[in-house]
């Protein structure tokens, strides 16, 4: 299937995806090397809007926003709003290689059991932007990106995606994260990297068996009309 919006909106030349990771590394170099220096102690866990920033969260601010809103052109995830126990397991994840990105992995291998902690209540505690979703996808693209969100592909074996990520995409703890609000280039490369066997802390591989199912197309369109959706303002620790 083509559209010429989404391709445009969605799919980055590789000079553009490298100018993100060398601005991103540039931004983080000096706290990537606070990382081995930091105090082994661990920070509090912080819940609530008003808490106080961890110092670590600094880091995370250059890809995935002051607020953890994400960063759509860039495919970088929302954060807020996310289950702890899920950030958790995904900064986990990348250190032990069950899930692998070039940025991420170097970054979560610098981080102590107490930053991770800390960092993913952080998170948690704050509410999902109410704005941060993208456009709506043409009418015949959206409709297939729907239909294999609400109710799957029983055709060729694709379960939809609200099957284990909850009504409405939301979320199910700690497994399945909230789907609705998130970048729609994050969300496709996601479904590759479960395809390709880059990430594979999904439980029971259920992840990687659909990916293989989803058609490239398939796969842009439920990211695009899954990225168009609100968020829900509820906080899922």
């Amino acid at each position: 299937m083509k559209t010429k919006l989404a391709t445009r909106q969605f799919r980055f030349s590789s000079s553009r995806s490298g100018l993100f990771l060398a601005t991103a590394f540039a931004l983080m170099g000096p706290a990537v090397a606070s990382f081995a220096a930091a105090p082994s102690a661990t920070e509090p866990a912080l819940h609530g809007a008003g808490s106080a920033v961890p110092a670590i969260i600094s880091t995370c601010i250059a890809c995935h926003g002051a607020k953890g809103e994400g960063n759509t052109a860039a495919g970088y995830p929302r954060l807020a709003g996310l289950p702890a126990v899920y950030i958790a397991q995904q900064l986990h994840s990348f250190t032990r290689g069950t899930r692998v990105n070039g940025l991420m992995s170097p970054m979560a291998k610098g981080l102590n059991d107490g930053q991770i902690t800390a960092i993913a209540h952080y998170y948690s505690s704050l509410l999902p932007p109410t704005l941060a979703y993208g456009p709506m996808p043409a009418a015949a693209q959206a409709e297939l990106g729907q239909r294999l969100a609400e109710r799957g592909d029983w055709s060729v074996g694709i379960a939809s995606c609200f099957r284990c990520h909850g009504p409405g995409g939301v979320g199910v703890a700690p497994n399945f994260p909230p789907l609705v609000g998130q970048p729609a280039g994050y969300i496709e490369a996601q479904i590759k990297a479960w395809k390709d066997g880059s990430r594979h802390n999904d439980p029971q591989g259920l992840m990687h068996t659909i990916a293989l199912r989803l058609s490239d197309a398939d796969a842009q369109a439920v990211a695009i009309w899954l990225a168009a959706q609100k968020p829900m303002a509820v906080k899922t620790h």
